[in-house]
């Protein structure tokens, strides 16, 4: 039974902003705070975020939000953390000061090293040992990457004076004030250096990326003993009890818990997860395997998709090109722009994510005529998004053996009505908004809650359960077929060549 006296704190750190959120035992928000994190591109390809100013940022969301819910320390039962998964950071183990910018999970830097290794023919045991591939999405080639170019730092890590990890380590280093360096299942599932049925550090796999052990944090459940906040940070201690990757969290948020359920989340980028139980499932089309949950040394898994270029298209349409000055705009630009128009934008910013894997790919606009104006370059950026989720769900269905009957959405896009009716027009199937759009918060929230005994399965609140508002196609399949081949031949013009990633209209239908 839910306890509406419970208080339930929540980090939740993203990539373009840090907030933090109170709940209530029967998982009603409280408290929000909120502050927009800024990003830098030293170079082309290049994305780092500052890790300090994402510690002090997400300490004072966590004071704020526990003011807007007039709850003191005292009161809450449990924290919970959910974080950009894959983006590292290297930290002085005494000072607890970062050595160099975070790499961020959009950091492409690394691909020559990726190639390098590919080359080598790592790729595949790689891919069947972690469920991942060789990319510099993820976390082990960043840290090398960090060990060999900050000065002095390999020697340092080899004599145990330095800490790395993923964002939620962190957070969770500074949060317990040096005394807990430890990371969930689903983070270190991202890694590149982690076992994908282990759940544990791999000696081959550190040694392969020449990483040192010493370096790593521990790992540990989802739903588990994470310590407790060092009393100076929020005025009393608060036991740390439910950490996940972002995704992970917002998959539990939503209910996607059980095999053949399916979510997509549209944040900075969009990340679609189909749950497949506790057996691991492998992917014919360069999707990923990754751990859905670790709770009581069970393994629970997933297919994942990732696109890295979502709500930054919008952003881009708004602060780059000031095509647009606010997202209130997109409806009305939508509805007056031409739906058969051959204006096709790939996204490819920092590469192209699933199933395409190509980190060299860059944007390009296509299909351009006098006509042209801002209404179809809106409409361009929002297919772009839309295009890239049906390659997904089409790809995933190929692994998994069925389409899913709907969609679960959440994120900030989600919250768009325009994009989402054109985004199941795309797809082709329903497309379901939850009823609480922070379902990552919530996700974290719950992992916190049963880690800290407040519930159980069986008596978790409602939450994103709940389904909001339904969207259903209103364009023959036809019709979505024949604007699809705008798509295809502009990904085989952007894409580089090689059999892995040519773009196949027919390649992943189903």
């Amino acid at each position: 039974m839910s306890i509406p006296s419970h208080r339930i704190l929540v980090l939740d750190q993203g990539t373009t902003s840090s907030r933090a959120i109170v709940y209530d035992g029967e998982a009603r928000p409280l408290g929000v705070a909120q502050r927009e994190l800024a990003q830098s591109f030293p170079q082309s390809g290049w994305v780092e975020h500052d890790a300090e100013q994402i510690w002090q940022d997400t300490l004072q969301c966590g004071r704020k939000a526990l003011q807007a819910a007039a709850t003191e320390a005292v009161e809450v039962t449990a924290l919970g953390i959910t974080n950009q998964r894959e983006t590292v950071v290297l930290w002085d183990r005494t000072t607890s000061k970062p050595l160099h910018p975070a790499l961020v999970w959009q950091d492409r830097r690394t691909a020559d090293h990726c190639a390098r290794l590919r080359e080598g023919g790592h790729e595949e045991n790689l891919q069947e040992r972690t469920g991942l591939i060789l990319d510099p999405y993820f976390s082990a080639t960043k840290l090398t990457w960090l060990l060999d170019h900050v000065p002095g730092a390999r020697v340092r890590a080899e004599r145990g004076e330095l800490a790395a990890g993923t964002i939620d380590s962190w957070l969770i280093y500074r949060l317990t004030a040096s005394k807990v360096h430890a990371t969930d299942a689903t983070n270190a599932s991202r890694t590149l250096l982690c076992g994908l049925e282990s759940a544990a550090w791999e000696d081959d796999l550190l040694a392969l990326f020449d990483i040192p052990r010493s370096l790593l944090p521990e790992i540990r459940d989802s739903a588990a003993d994470y310590g407790s906040t060092a009393s100076e940070h929020f005025g009393a201690p608060i036991p740390i009890r439910g950490v996940a990757g972002d995704q992970q969290a917002s998959a539990f948020g939503q209910g996607v818990r059980e095999h053949g359920t399916m979510k997509s989340t549209y944040g900075t980028g969009c990340f679609t997860l189909a749950h497949t139980g506790t057996t691991r499932p492998r992917s014919a089309h360069r999707l990923l395997t990754t751990l859905a949950c670790r709770r009581d040394g069970v393994n629970t898994y997933a297919i994942e998709g990732s696109i890295f270029q979502a709500g930054t298209v919008v952003q881009w349409l708004r602060d780059q090109l000031g095509i647009i000055q606010d997202v209130s705009e997109i409806e009305a630009l939508l509805a007056a722009s031409e739906p058969d128009s051959p204006v096709v934008l790939v996204p490819a910013f920092t590469g192209m994510g699933a199933p395409w894997w190509d980190p060299h790919a860059r944007g390009a606009l296509f299909g351009l005529t006098r006509d042209t104006g801002r209404a179809e370059l809106v409409r361009a950026a929002l297919m772009s998004v839309a295009w890239q989720t049906l390659d997904l769900i089409e790809a995933t269905a190929h692994d998994t053996g069925k389409l899913p009957e709907a969609l679960q959405v959440d994120g900030g896009m989600a919250g768009n009505d325009a994009f989402l009716q054109l985004l199941a027009d795309t797809i082709q199937r329903p497309v379901i908004r939850s009823t609480d759009p922070e379902s990552t918060a919530l996700g974290a929230a719950f992992l916190a809650g049963l880690g800290a005994g407040i519930w159980h399965d069986n008596t978790l609140p409602m939450g994103c359960n709940r389904s909001g508002r339904t969207f259903y196609p209103g364009v023959e399949s036809e019709v979505i077929a024949n604007r699809r081949k705008y798509w295809v031949q502009a990904l085989q013009k952007v894409l580089n060549p090689t059999p892995e990633n040519q773009a196949d209209p027919g390649k992943h239908t189903c």
